[in-house]
């Protein structure tokens, strides 16, 4: 039932498809934004979405008529603009101050689950046993709720000029990643 090597597998392809310490700059811009990042809160959204993604996601694409290739194309318009975001520093994305639901959206969602999280999950599925899916999902919103949790920890080893660079250096990575899901399922 339990594969030690499937666990690793489905680990590593998530941890490659979440990227989280390649969202440590948004992650720091949530926080500078909200004053704090709600990490049990943003793990928890993020675990639930996951596992219902990965139970009924294929259902839920169905019963909108969408498939994979519309869902992808759809994730990498809002990585674009994030990383747009990112680069230009500015705002794309209104905040409310009131709101604080920034570890919400975008954080939980579509920064750690978005459209490349959810199609992969249904791929695992595929090709996985849902135990060992479940145990990788679980090891990664571990390590994903321990850098949300440091973010303030990173951002004073980083400075301001390092989270500048970095900000930039991943929004040209999140253009990069957006145009790929564009062009591979356009």
């Amino acid at each position: 039932m339990f594969s030690l090597k499937e666990i690793f597998s489905v680990t590593l392809t998530l941890f490659a498809v979440i990227d989280v310490l390649g969202s440590i700059p948004i992650i720091i811009q949530i926080r500078q934004r909200e004053g704090k990042i709600h990490s049990e809160k943003a793990t928890l959204v993020a675990g639930v979405l996951m596992v219902v993604f990965l139970f009924l996601g294929q259902s839920i694409l169905s019963l909108f008529g969408v498939d994979y290739q519309s869902f992808a194309l759809a994730g990498a318009i809002i990585i674009f603009l994030i990383g747009m975001e990112m680069i230009l520093g500015i705002e794309l994305f209104r905040h409310n101050p009131l709101a604080a639901s920034g570890s919400i959206v975008p954080l939980a969602f579509p920064i750690i689950v978005g459209a490349g999280t959810m199609t992969t999950l249904l791929s695992l599925r595929a090709a996985y046993s849902l135990p060992n899916v479940l145990v990788g999902i679980a090891v990664n919103l571990v390590f994903v709720y321990g850098v949300l949790k440091s973010s303030a920890w990173i951002e004073r080893k980083l400075g301001k000029a390092g989270e500048d660079i970095l900000r930039r250096v991943f929004g040209v990575i999140l253009l990069a990643i957006a145009i790929k899901l564009f062009k591979s399922n356009f």
